[in-house]
């Protein structure tokens, strides 16, 4: 797949960089940003992919998130894509407000008029991201983990577990982890995917790992979550993601942290932690 530079420079020995495709996924061009380690000057590296939140870009995670520096003292490829679909004629909120539409693709798969054309970033994910880095970087798709954060947290858990034969170790930070129940998740959903609620349980991270059929795939799934979280007991509700998992087996390591919040001070606190993790989990 051919990608457009749009920006490159030296970062803790590696090489982090922005760039840009064309979708045919998305009907529009889309944005991502890699860091490539310095061990990669060697070999294929290990991948982790982190997907953001709501009104997050590619940005976010590169600039906030100090993941570099752990990246590459482990030699860990990072990738990071942006939230949703843009550009003239994709469509956004009707409302104008900030939990739906550019910034909020919710990766799903769109089935409703007019977000059908552009919002699917389930696929993009899945497809022509891979595609863009596999062909264009010296990362090992045998050994790919995946993570996220709140909106980006259940789009890896969703992912992840759906997809167990393409990522081989899952995290999540502060990840919505009920569509279905969250108030973020029923006002996405309801529009992009109608008012059958039956069709958003492949979209719920609950429901998904309660109906996951390989729950032995991966050894352990982390996730960390805030326990000063704004956004806990509304939009978050781990204790369905935990509850979930016990039904179905699936081994999860749910940790909450007294005092911290949903933002960037949390992410940046654990992230070399989750870092450590995907480390191990593609060693084995």
């Amino acid at each position: 797949m051919k990608i457009e530079t749009l920006s490159e420079t030296n970062c803790f020995g590696g090489r982090i960089g922005f760039y840009r495709h064309a979708s045919a996924t998305n009907d529009c061009d889309m944005r991502f940003a890699v860091f490539v380690p310095p061990q990669a000057a060697s070999g294929k590296v290990p991948v982790v992919t982190f997907l953001s939140g709501l009104t997050c870009t590619e940005e976010n995670f590169m600039v906030k998130s100090g993941a570099q520096r752990v990246a590459a003292e482990l030699g860990i490829m990072l990738v990071s894509p942006d939230t949703s679909p843009r550009g003239e004629g994709v469509p956004d909120d009707p409302d104008g407000d900030y939990d739906f539409g550019l910034g909020a693709g919710f990766y799903l798969n769109a089935t409703q008029a007019p977000w059908s054309q552009h919002y699917h970033m389930y696929d993009y994910v899945l497809g022509e991201l891979q595609q863009a880095v596999f062909e264009n970087f010296p990362g090992d798709a045998s050994r790919h983990g995946l993570t996220g954060h709140s909106m980006g947290g259940h789009g890896a858990l969703t992912i992840g577990l759906r997809n167990p034969d393409r990522f081989r170790s899952l995290s999540a930070f502060a990840p919505i982890c009920t569509t279905l129940h969250s108030p973020w998740g029923q006002k996405a959903l309801g529009y992009y995917l109608g008012n059958d609620t039956s069709a958003w349980a492949e979209y719920d991270a609950a429901e998904v790992a309660r109906r996951c059929e390989q729950p032995a795939h991966y050894r352990k799934v982390l996730v960390d979550q805030g326990g000063a979280d704004a956004f806990l007991e509304e939009q978050l509700q781990p204790d369905r993601l935990a509850d979930a998992c016990r039904e179905s087996g699936v081994s999860l390591e749910l940790r909450v942290h007294p005092g911290y919040d949903h933002g960037y001070y949390f992410i940046s606190t654990f992230i070399e932690e989750h870092l450590n993790f995907h480390a191990a989990e593609l060693r084995a």
